[in-house]
């Protein structure tokens, strides 16, 4: 907190004026990572059209949000359920998750996606993608403006060379 305070150039009593303490800022930095993510939901293309472009669209701007917001996702993803906080933010992401499962269930029922792929499986394997991110992506360099699209078009139509 000390060092907080000195890079905010405010004293540490003063710190506290605004914060009751450090669980206080993790929550809000995962409340900032999550509610980036649970916004995409609401949006008009993750709430119409086809599902399988519904997913694709939620795909894209989740990468848009871990690039916009990379200290406060990465935080997120490092959470692991050790205070009350974490558990509540865990519990969150698991809701988004099943979110997810439900599209692609929707997908499936509508043939837009292999009907013996497991929505559960699918849903963790789409968010550990994009998850994943945040071990190599660096804003600013070449490419980052690509990134969300080129991570739909490999998750959605793969990486083998079509015949």
């Amino acid at each position: 907190m000390e060092d907080l305070s000195r890079a905010a150039g405010i004293t540490k009593s003063s710190f506290y004026h605004h914060v009751s303490g450090k669980e206080e800022l993790l929550r809000a930095a995962l409340e900032r990572s999550l509610d980036g993510l649970f916004a995409i939901l609401d949006e008009r293309h993750a709430t119409s059209g086809r599902p399988v472009d519904r997913l694709r669209y939620i795909v894209r701007r989740q990468v848009e949000v871990l690039q916009a917001e990379l200290p406060y996702v990465t935080l997120l993803l490092r959470v692991r359920g050790n205070t009350e906080t974490e558990r509540w933010a865990l519990e969150r992401r698991r809701s988004f998750d099943a979110a997810i499962a439900e599209l692609v269930r929707e997908a499936a029922g509508a043939g837009q996606v292999r009907a013996d792929v497991d929505p559960a499986v699918a849903a963790k394997l789409l968010s550990g993608t994009v998850n994943s991110i945040v071990e190599w992506y660096r804003p600013g360099r070449p490419g980052a403006d690509a990134l969300p699209e080129d991570v739909v078009r490999t998750v959605f139509e793969g990486v083998l060379a079509r015949d």
